[in-house]
């Protein structure tokens, strides 16, 4: 059985790895012990170099100190990374209700929804930051070979932000705009939300699980969500049409509900370069240079 010193120097060398402290006062507040007990539990650790210059670990030592402990590390990622993996499931689940509530507020035209969608977006911004900066603080730990591919995370935690954008298109054309429900397009976007939503999860599972067989899947969905997209912009288009030129009113709202139906595309054509960085990140697989707006048009 592990004693309580074992634990705590175990917890201590947690906080150093994933937390940046800049002291032994602050790691000593997180932990909630005197500071005279950090230095004497990492004093050691610092002498044979497992804790280097201003708190920060070497992770090979690490790891081979984390396996005496139950909660050795098993997984085939670096130790650095997991703390990295964990944000990004719960990153991905943060998005997905974000786009949840954005698409709610739509439907039920309820701006007090919608202001909850825009302050979900703060969140998954800080998400962002606080994988990039674990993504600093590991490849500054140790920049080994087997970090090579630690930044793609970097571009994961960023397409997630980019689709919680979107979400705040959305939430913002509620909060903005004065309109009346249409059943049709809206059917059409309770569609496109519910195939949002499945490429979201399958393409973060791609990624965090290495299910990159899911990637047909994903391209399927793409092409239903496009079809939709498509029809939507066609009744809108139709609609505006029969819209007076005097009412600019009205017309900018046509405009704007355009860019909102828009915005449930450009999730899909996340979601896949989503599972194409999982391809190349698991598989080796490298992604086509060629923008992807690109494609499709040739």
């Amino acid at each position: 059985m592990l004693s309580k010193g074992s634990r705590t120097l175990k917890d201590i060398l947690d906080i150093i790895l994933y937390e940046n402290p800049s002291t032994q006062q602050e790691i000593a507040d997180k932990l909630g012990i005197t500071r005279r007990y950090v230095t004497q539990l990492i004093k050691p650790l610092i002498e044979d170099g497992t804790i280097k210059r201003a708190y920060i670990l070497d992770l090979d030592k690490y790891e081979k100190i984390a396996e005496k402990f139950n909660d050795a590390i098993n997984s085939p990622q670096h130790s650095g990374n997991i703390l990295i993996t964990e944000i990004l499931r719960s990153m991905k689940k943060h998005v997905q209700n974000e786009l949840k509530l954005s698409v709610e507020s739509l439907l039920e035209n309820n701006s007090n929804k919608a202001e909850e969608a825009l302050k979900m977006d703060y969140t998954t911004n800080n998400m962002f930051e606080k994988v990039r900066t674990s993504v600093e603080t590991v490849v500054s730990i140790n920049q080994q070979s087997h970090f090579s591919k630690t930044v793609i995370y970097n571009e994961i935690a960023y397409d997630l932000e980019r689709i919680g954008d979107y979400c705040g298109h959305i939430a913002k054309f509620v909060v903005n705009e004065d309109y009346e429900s249409d059943e049709e397009i809206f059917k059409n976007i309770k569609k496109m939300y519910k195939i949002n939503d499945k490429m979201i999860e399958y393409s973060m599972n791609a990624f965090l699980n290495a299910n990159i067989e899911l990637k047909g899947e994903i391209m399927d969905l793409e092409e239903k969500i496009h079809e939709i997209q498509k029809d939507s912009i066609a009744q809108v288009a139709t609609q505006m049409a029969e819209t007076s030129f005097d009412d600019k009113g009205k017309s900018n709202y046509y405009i704007y509900l355009s860019r909102v139906i828009k915005a449930f595309e450009r999730i899909g054509d996340i979601s896949v370069e989503i599972v194409d960085t999982a391809a190349e990140f698991h598989k080796n697989i490298p992604r086509t240079i060629t923008p992807r707006t690109f494609r499709e048009e040739y």
